[in-house]
């Protein structure tokens, strides 16, 4: 699938990308797992960040120094014409500089840089092509308050060199809680739609975005005397999420979603993808703990 293919594929489906949770969170941790019932790659994922606030002024600046650590596996029964040896275990490390301040008119702008390392670490030294950058900027807009909670207007992009998704996305979002149990975050790329049993007990349906590249330290020899570079995994996916709110900042959450387009590829140097692992995979889970502001 061609970059300008997933570009608009993202927009039609609305998916909610990582980098919005993570310019909120001060602390998260999680596993994802995909089984491999109908595929021959499982995939599993333990992550956890940390963002430790500095107040630089009195009118609500931050600045938010962190890190976002992720332990990716890949398993497979399959053979495959070519060794798999180093394609199992991959290390995604990503230092982070937050930056938030008012505006005039009730805007805020907030912006994230994250330099970091995506590679499967069987070489004796990093190089110059385990380095991935990510950033976003948004301007953020709280509005008239319904049924307790303020109006909200994100605008902004936002760009993840390890996201499996390896190409600016726009930043348009819209949330309201309409009615007393009722919310909705509607735009491009997030789009969702949460029911609050309680002030604890939420469920949320969602889209959104998941996957992962990574540099491969040694290059891969597949087929036709070619070379894979780095391994690319773009995942789209929509199902149900159960949140159980401990505190306002503190809650778990468990996701069951459905894989809608899955793309599991090596890629030579210059990312053309030479060869794909899998595309069968279709359930998705995940759960975890967060700690929000």
């Amino acid at each position: 699938m061609s970059n300008y293919t997933r570009f608009f594929l993202c927009i039609l489906l609305c998916c909610a990308l990582e980098a919005h949770a993570q310019l909120n969170d001060l602390a998260r941790i999680d596993y994802t797992y995909i089984p491999n019932a109908k595929s021959n790659v499982e995939y599993s994922r333990f992550r956890a960040l940390f963002n430790y606030p500095i107040k630089l002024k009195d009118d609500d600046t931050y600045l938010f120094l962190g890190l976002d650590y992720s332990n990716i596996h890949l398993r497979s029964e399959a053979e495959f014409p070519f060794s798999t040896r180093d394609l199992n275990d991959f290390q995604l490390l990503d230092f982070s500089i937050r930056y938030t301040t008012p505006l005039r008119n009730n805007w805020r702008l907030g912006m994230v840089f994250q330099p970091g390392v995506s590679t499967n670490l069987v070489a004796d030294a990093i190089s110059i092509k385990d380095i991935v950058l990510s950033g976003t900027v948004v301007f953020i807009k709280k509005g008239k308050v319904f049924n307790g909670k303020a109006q909200k207007l994100i605008l902004g992009v936002t760009y993840a060199g390890n996201s499996g998704f390896n190409f600016p996305l726009p930043f348009i979002s819209y949330y309201k809680k309409f009615q007393p149990d009722w919310s909705f975050s509607l735009g491009i790329p997030k789009t969702n739609l949460q029911y609050h049993f309680t002030e604890k007990h939420r469920l949320k349906a969602f889209a959104q975005l998941d996957g992962f590249t990574s540099n491969l330290q040694r290059e891969v020899p597949v087929i036709n005397g070619e070379e894979a570079g780095s391994i690319n995994l773009s995942l789209v996916v929509s199902g149900l999420q159960y949140e159980y709110h401990f505190t306002k900042q503190l809650q778990f959450y468990a996701r069951a979603a459905y894989i809608l387009v899955t793309d599991n590829e090596l890629r030579s140097d210059s990312r053309e993808p030479i060869f794909s692992l899998d595309n069968e995979a279709k359930i998705y889970l995940r759960t975890g703990i967060r700690f929000k502001i």
